[in-house]
């Protein structure tokens, strides 16, 4: 690591990406004292098709491709994405170094405050909608696109009674409050969180992951990796009513056709058990 004298990190271009990346980089400088960081942005596809239902589209790698081709091309040495994002395959070549230590995984239901009965939500996340449809039956579903500022604006104007975003994205941003609008954090049995949620995640080059990997979060990635192979299992992404999550000690996965289940983690063979317990859960139909 000695040889190393400038580190590029690529990045989306949003509020919160950019927010994350410069997380990364402190937490990173931190441990690399007279290496240079350079953030170096790009837009990706995700976020130029605003009209786009990222349901309707899959949302694979709809905001992480560009900064992998930067990857792979030699024009970044580090991108940084929200976990929750990465597909659960990456592109032949590239390997996830790890994770930042983790901030709050929880979701937030954000409604307005001058709402008595909620009648619409905005998600285009089916996760979120298969869970808080459960405790909101009958709403009307809507879909917002943007940054979470254009997203809060959009809710406190009428555009939808509420919305449900990641608390760690509201943390990052410093947005604890907003005027006219309530936050209401869910707990995990309330609504399980996306694989990966609150963490975020550092990909390279895999002839560098050696490199990286001993610096980053190995609590963060032990549990992540657990999230995405549950999640790989039955089938999830973007597209998808599936989730997973671990916290001390046992895995809650959400998935549409059995609900909300948990099981405690082994420590030993964590991931075969939880292979297992999920072939059984779900009938052995998994992906």
């Amino acid at each position: 690591m000695s040889h190393l004298s400038k580190v590029v990190v690529a990045t989306r271009r949003s509020p919160l990406a950019r927010a994350q990346t410069l997380e990364a980089i402190e937490y990173l400088s931190a441990r690399m004292p007279g290496v240079a960081f350079e953030e170096r942005t790009f837009s990706t596809e995700g976020d130029e098709r605003l009209e786009w239902s990222l349901e309707a589209k899959g949302g694979k790698g709809l905001f992480t491709s560009e900064l992998e081709r930067a990857l792979a091309a030699g024009e970044a040495d580090l991108a940084v994405h929200s976990s929750k994002d990465l597909p659960t395959s990456l592109p032949v070549g590239l390997a996830l170094a790890g994770f930042l230590p983790r901030e709050a995984p929880e979701d937030v239901l954000v409604l307005r405050e001058s709402v008595a009965q909620v009648r619409t939500l905005a998600t285009g996340s089916p996760r979120r909608r298969a869970q808080t449809g459960i405790f909101f039956p009958g709403v009307e579903w809507t879909e917002i696109r943007g940054n979470v500022g254009t997203r809060l604006g959009k809710i406190a104007d009428g555009a939808a009674d509420g919305s449900v975003m990641a608390l760690a994205g509201l943390r990052r941003l410093g947005i604890n409050r907003r005027e006219g609008l309530v936050f209401q954090p869910l707990g995990v049995r309330q609504c399980v969180p996306a694989a990966g949620q609150g963490a975020i995640a550092v990909e390279c080059r895999a002839s560098d992951a050696e490199l990286w990997a001993p610096l980053l979060c190995e609590e963060t990635s032990c549990a992540v990796g657990l999230e995405r192979l549950a999640l790989s299992a039955m089938g999830g992404g973007c597209h998808a009513a599936a989730a997973a999550h671990v916290r001390a000690g046992r895995l809650y996965i959400f998935e549409e056709s059995v609900g909300m289940h948990s099981m405690e983690i082994p420590a030993a063979g964590a991931e075969t058990a939880v292979a297992r317990w999920l072939h059984g859960l779900l009938g052995g139909h998994t992906v």
